[in-house]
């Protein structure tokens, strides 16, 4: 959660190795040129675009079963994260009034920022057919960059859950049985934060 605000050191620090995604074990189901494209979508903090789907189609042919939903997810990111913003303000209206979780407004919107981001890396799960595609030790830092800023743990993971049914709703329930892992995955390492 990045916040506009003067940083410590300390928090600098951790933001720039809380990486949510690793790619390390990707090597048996695609190619190098494919993975560098997942690589430098998380790296410049993107969803891979739809020419980057299409080339990593082309390099994986055996992965692409779900290329289109992370196209559509991607498509719709915004309408998805309003949707998850709604579900916390709605769980929990104190939130972003004076000494709640996400009071002032700048940690707010660095959260609802990390909506976008939740949804960005679970989209390269997707893409990349790889429901476990986080990195135990980017999300340590994470973990420790949420306390050092006193992130509302339960806001986010409501918010996650937001993000989860709102992707959901948006594709056939033979699909949503298929992507359900990817967004539990996520959501089950950020409960481990507690």
């Amino acid at each position: 959660m990045e916040m506009s605000t003067q940083l410590s050191e300390r928090v600098k620090e951790l933001i720039a190795k809380a990486r949510i995604v690793s790619f390390a074990d990707w090597q048996q189901s695609h190619p190098p040129a494919a993975i560098a494209l997942f690589q430098a979508a998380d790296q410049e903090g993107r969803y891979l675009t739809a020419a980057d789907l299409d080339q990593i189609s082309a390099l994986a042919p055996d992965q692409t079963q779900l290329i289109g939903i992370a196209n559509l997810l991607r498509e719709q990111c915004a309408e998805i994260v309003q949707e998850a913003r709604a579900q916390v303000l709605q769980s929990d209206p104190t939130l972003t009034q004076p000494g709640g979780g996400l009071y002032p407004a700048e940690r707010a919107d660095a959260c609802w920022r990390d909506f976008w981001h939740f949804l960005r890396c679970i989209t390269y799960g997707i893409a990349g057919r790889h429901p476990h595609y986080t990195s135990p030790e980017g999300l340590h830092y994470m973990q420790l960059l949420y306390q050092e800023l006193r992130v509302p743990l339960p806001a986010m993971i409501t918010g996650l859950e937001g993000v989860k049914a709102a992707s959901l709703r948006r594709i056939s329930p033979e699909q949503q049985e298929e992507l359900t892992p990817y967004f539990d995955h996520l959501i089950d390492q950020m409960k481990q934060f507690r």
